[in-house]
């Protein structure tokens, strides 16, 4: 009776290990059409802006349905049952394929402050972006890009490398990058995205007249220690040496822009800002 017993309780154990193994494999969030699409269509450009080929992307109907085929996708996924570090990329990388999503479906378009929010016009922020627009339902839950951003990344990881993950379809944005997040490279790339960002004028400027960042910093401080002495603190960690030695001689942060110019191919060719 005994043997039999523990006969039993070892076929259990395979058996819930084996579940175990493939409940793994299941949700492995599968990225490779996405990579593909990112290399195809976005590009750095001699300022260290990353620029994103929309005219060449929109006409082409098998890659604007690719990037279509990745949202709806993701909806299909439980990041609820995902490591926290494949939480994280999953909704970064959710956040910003709807950016392009939103970007091509509206383009030619000089801002993506020129796309309204559709079917929320009790709320004032419909009119200046796409951003309160439900896009899409994950577990049950419908979202918009605020929510993403607002509710989900910022909240649930109060990490400020967040603001360096997603992007805003913008010239005065972090940069999109040229592959997914992932989680096994997380941390890394996090970091080497806050330092591409932080060491470019569009971020952070310290000289004679003071320091000028990026209004990211402005509007989102208390993610970022929530002073100017937490700001500059931040910016220090990612500096360049020479940046880091500026830094040192400013205690407030002076004055704050942001660009909202399309971060277009075309627009980087024609020389201009955005």
């Amino acid at each position: 009776m005994a043997r039999l017993l523990r006969t039993l309780l070892l076929a259990l154990a395979t058996a819930s290990a084996a579940t175990q193994t493939v409940h793994a494999e299941t949700l492995t969030v599968e990225t490779a059409s996405y990579d593909a699409l990112l290399q195809r269509y976005v590009s750095k450009s001699p300022d260290g802006v990353n620029r994103v080929d929309y005219g060449k992307w929109r006409a082409t109907a098998a890659d604007r349905a690719a990037l279509d085929g990745f949202v709806a996708a993701q909806a299909n996924q439980k990041p609820s049952q995902l490591t926290k570090p494949q939480q994280f990329a999953f909704w970064a990388n959710l956040y910003n394929a709807i950016t392009l999503k939103v970007i091509l479906d509206a383009y030619p378009t000089n801002s993506i402050r020129d796309i309204k929010s559709k079917g929320v016009w009790l709320d004032p922020k419909a009119f200046t972006g796409p951003w309160v627009e439900k896009r899409l339902t994950v577990e049950g839950r419908e979202l918009s890009l605020d929510e993403i951003e607002h509710k989900i990344l910022r909240p649930t990881f109060a990490d400020p490398r967040v603001h360096y993950a997603v992007n805003c379809a913008s010239f005065g944005c972090p940069n999109i990058g040229t592959k997914a997040w992932r989680a096994e490279t997380l941390d890394a790339d996090l970091d080497a995205a806050a330092r591409d960002y932080i060491n470019n004028p569009r971020a952070v400027v310290a000289g004679p007249d003071g320091l000028k960042v990026s209004s990211i910093y402005v509007w989102f401080k208390s993610d970022f220690g929530g002073s100017d002495a937490g700001v500059i603190a931040h910016l220090k960690k990612y500096a360049s040496p020479e940046l880091a030695k500026k830094l040192e001689k400013v205690s407030s942060i002076s004055s704050d822009a942001y660009s909202w110019d399309l971060n277009d191919t075309a627009k980087a060719k024609a020389g201009t800002p955005g």
